[in-house]
């Protein structure tokens, strides 16, 4: 049935907006456990603390190593974070330091090969969790979820860059298949 024009989508749909944002909330939180990031990384074999795991998956999924000004941009954090997370990730093998080719004063960080076999190990256990979670879900319902998810987030990073959420905008958008 078509909506009225004296009934707009922000009055029809502010039910299903708290709604939502209480499902993110309870996934976030059961993503984000300190025993589920223990259970992690028992299962994987790695061992890293819940701060560094983000900033190594952005790592893994960039193309070119990066500037710790620059992941912090993109992670939406301070610099000094940063680059404790980096020292730690580099004292555990799981990134190195290189040379900026455009500015010899300036260092560049990528993943070591441990570091990406860190993040794989992880992103099986996730996709493990998921998949044991979701296996009554149909393929078709499966399908809608990703793709509905995906228009969210990119909305979400639009709209970040409307109310100038630098941090957001400077973000690459992820892969969708990563």
């Amino acid at each position: 049935m078509p909506r009225s024009e004296a009934t707009t989508a922000t009055e029809v749909d502010a039910g299903h907006i708290v709604e939502l944002e209480r499902a993110l909330a309870r996934v976030a939180y059961l993503l984000t456990r300190v025993r589920r990031h223990d259970q992690a990384m028992v299962q994987c074999g790695f061992s890293m603390d819940r701060a560094s795991v983000p900033l190594l998956r952005l790592l893994a999924d960039a193309d070119e190593p990066m500037r710790l000004g620059e992941l912090a941009t993109r992670l939406d954090v301070e610099a000094p974070h940063v680059s404790r997370q980096i020292q730690r990730l580099e004292k555990a093998g799981y990134v190195e330091r290189v040379a900026d080719p455009g500015d010899r004063r300036a260092q560049l960080v990528r993943p070591t090969a441990s570091g990406r076999s860190a993040v794989e190990a992880i992103r099986q256990v996730m996709r493990g969790w998921m998949r044991d979670a979701l296996a009554e879900w149909d393929t078709e319902d499966l399908e809608a979820l990703a793709r509905l998810n995906h228009r969210m987030v990119d909305d979400f990073l639009d709209h970040a860059e409307v109310i100038g959420d630098y941090g957001a905008t400077a973000r690459e958008r992820p892969s969708r298949s990563a």
